[in-house]
């Protein structure tokens, strides 16, 4: 639902995201944004909940942070736990991880740009009306051989639709801002989109099986303890291997053939918003890197920039990372290391008209910084990182990208520009997985069946620290826990939601969200597609910091925590 009047837009929730978001902007007399406040509206609090327990067990419960993200919540935190204990995983047990991990991100990827963000560009009305010949034909001018695009697989997918529309069972469809002036796709544009659209829902739901198969279930899987994997037996079973590849054979098809050149026809309809610099922030740009490969180069480079600086890449140092609550419905102000950081509420209200107390506190989500900086995570972080590194396995991929659509470094800073990174990692991480199943095919035919580090827990120090941070799918994820006595003394999880929708911090710098609104016109403020389009780009996962709500606002249960029982 959005409500606006003549100076501020407020939209609450954002739609076609995991959680509860809302955004206001404030315009100008041309309908151009020149304020934005980004608030999360539901606390998680779940840091709390881990205090006082054994460390062995926080994977299971941080996992529940999200019920989407749930395999790198809980690989994140059995890892700060092992960092902290200074356990080293076998490689078979961390290519294992591997799996799971980047088979998430093949998974999310799709799911993010057709399921949750393509409706911003694909006028499901207009694919209607749409010639499935035509159609047919103008696939094949974005790919050879595009994937299952014949003349009658798209007449099919343009029945369904109608089918759902006569039927009056739009669903997800439904409340769209068709017809809306900004849409620019043709009619046979949008038929080949919504017919990718429906075709990505089983590829999805396939994904799902194959991370199931070495996590036990997803979401929140059961593979992971503190100094390995449990999947002893998948891993060593050949057909569990097969029906893994299987299946992912099938995604990479669908990302080379489909996703991939979907995303060349989108950057060709909106060439002028990427070079006018739409939906581009304040240009702070951070990956941790990671996923280690046998000739021990990295998948993902590690690496900062500031403002745009692409000649003046710097070292990533977690040290430098600090989180405060100037803006946020929590107490203690000041900038902290996460280990250190505390999750008291401080809700302070809304305005007496229902918006946001701008001046003062407005957001559950608190602010992280990176020496003082509000810094953009996820996948166009990671690509124009790793290109400015000169990274072996992100490199390629992206001169291939930039050649074929005639872009620049420069144009991944956008709207548009993140989702071409996204569909550019997609199709990487793919291919990468094969890379990581290669080698544990090879150490297991040598006879390396290890999986699991033993130790003694009543040996290990009983006060010790560590953090588990890694790139994900939305971006860079961090859990730092401290151990004293041997039970979780403090617990922070820095996600990478919390990066892109931090409200502003103490000295008033807006978190990406909110910078990257700053200067977008709006067509129509009664129908406030641009915004969205800014905000869907990066992917936002709330569900992060959301656990429970009653759509009526009503408290569902109360409960009191006595830490001396626990």
């Amino acid at each position: 639902m959005s409500s606006a009047t003549k100076q501020k837009i407020v939209i609450d929730p954002v739609t076609r995201i995991e959680g509860h978001l809302r955004i206001e902007v404030e315009l100008d007399e041309h309908n151009v944004v020149n304020q934005a406040w980004a608030s999360g509206q539901l606390f998680r609090g779940i840091e709390t909940i881990l205090k006082g327990r054994d460390p062995r067990d926080t994977g299971l419960i941080a996992q529940r942070i999200c019920g989407v993200c749930t395999n790198v919540h809980y690989r994140a935190s059995i890892s700060a736990v092992e960092q902290a204990y200074q356990i080293e995983i076998p490689r078979n047990a961390e290519i294992v991880r591997n799996l799971v991990s980047l088979a998430l991100f093949v998974q999310d990827h799709l799911v993010h740009y057709y399921h949750l963000h393509s409706l911003d560009y694909v006028d499901v009305v207009s694919a209607l009306s749409a010639d499935p010949k035509l159609a047919s034909e103008q696939a094949h001018d974005w790919h050879s051989h595009p994937y299952q695009c014949s003349q009658s697989d798209l007449a099919a997918s343009q029945q369904k639709l109608t089918q759902f529309v006569q039927a009056g069972r739009l669903g997800l469809f439904a409340n769209g801002y068709w017809g809306h002036s900004a849409y620019r796709f043709s009619a046979e544009q949008n038929l080949i989109h919504m017919h990718h659209y429906l075709e990505a829902l089983r590829i999805q739901r396939e994904i799902s099986k194959a991370i199931a198969i070495f996590a036990g279930k997803t979401p929140h899987p059961q593979n992971l303890v503190v100094g390995g994997v449990t999947s002893v037996m998948d891993m060593l079973n050949p057909q569990r291997m097969n029906d893994y590849l299987f299946i992912i054979k099938d995604a990479r098809e669908f990302i080379k053939r489909a996703y991939l050149p979907d995303m060349k026809m989108l950057v060709s309809a909106y060439r002028d918003s990427i070079k006018a610099g739409e939906g581009r922030g304040h240009g702070h740009f951070m990956s941790a890197g990671g996923y280690r490969l046998f000739n021990d180069q990295t998948l993902f480079a590690q690496g900062v920039v500031f403002g745009h600086q692409f000649d003046q890449l710097a070292d990533f140092d977690p040290s430098q990372i600090t989180e405060e609550a100037a803006r946020s419905w929590y107490q203690d102000n000041e900038p902290r290391t996460p280990y250190d950081q505390t999750t008291e509420p401080h809700y302070t209200d809304l305005n007496d008209d229902g918006t946001l107390k701008t001046e003062g506190k407005y957001s559950w989500i608190k602010s992280p910084r990176y020496q003082g900086k509000a810094m953009e995570v996820g996948p166009a972080a990671r690509m124009i990182i790793g290109y400015l590194r000169d990274a072996p396995l992100i490199k390629p991929y992206m001169d291939s990208f930039m050649q074929a659509c005639e872009l620049e470094l420069i144009d991944f800073s956008s709207t548009i520009g993140r989702n071409a990174a996204r569909a550019i990692e997609a199709e990487l991480t793919c291919d990468a997985i094969f890379a990581f199943a290669s080698e544990l095919i090879e150490n297991i035919k040598y006879y390396d069946e290890t999986t699991w580090t033993r130790y003694v827990f009543e040996d290990l120090p009983s006060r010790a620290q560590g953090a588990g941070i890694f790139e994900v799918p939305r971006g860079t994820l961090a859990h730092f826990v401290r151990i004293d006595d041997a039970k979780v003394a403090n617990y922070q999880a820095v996600v990478p939601t919390t990066w892109n929708a931090s409200p502003k911090d103490g000295q008033n710098q807006p978190g990406p969200y909110e910078a990257s609104l700053i200067g977008i016109r709006l067509a129509d403020p009664q129908n406030p597609l641009e915004v969205l389009r800014v905000v869907h780009s990066f992917d936002p996962c709330l569900a992060c910091a959301v656990h429970v709500i009653d759509a009526q606002g009503q408290a569902l249960a109360e409960y009191r925590i006595q830490p001396k029982s626990l």
